[in-house]
């Protein structure tokens, strides 16, 4: 596999993960499972790519970048009609 999308597949990776793990730390910013993948996922794509060195940093770049992302995406979720 080549390296530079090894790299991009582990900072996805990362990213996704980082995303699921700020909606179950955070329950009030979760926006579900499925988006926390993808908006962490995303932000793991940017993240990865910010961070040298090697591996470490495309996988805790990715985490780091999908925490933000996700963070920021949650902001924009609708609240729910209050009683």
């Amino acid at each position: 596999m080549d390296a530079n999308l090894t790299s991009l597949l582990m900072s996805a990776l990362g990213g996704g993960a980082g995303g699921n793990i700020l909606g179950m730390l955070m329950k009030n910013r979760s926006m579900g499972p499925l988006l926390n993948t993808v908006f962490g996922a995303v932000g793991g794509l940017a993240g990865g790519a910010l961070l040298p060195g090697g591996m470490g940093g495309d996988i805790g770049g990715g985490v780091i970048g999908g925490i933000v992302l996700t963070l920021i995406g949650s902001f924009f979720k609708k609240k729910p009609a209050a009683g």
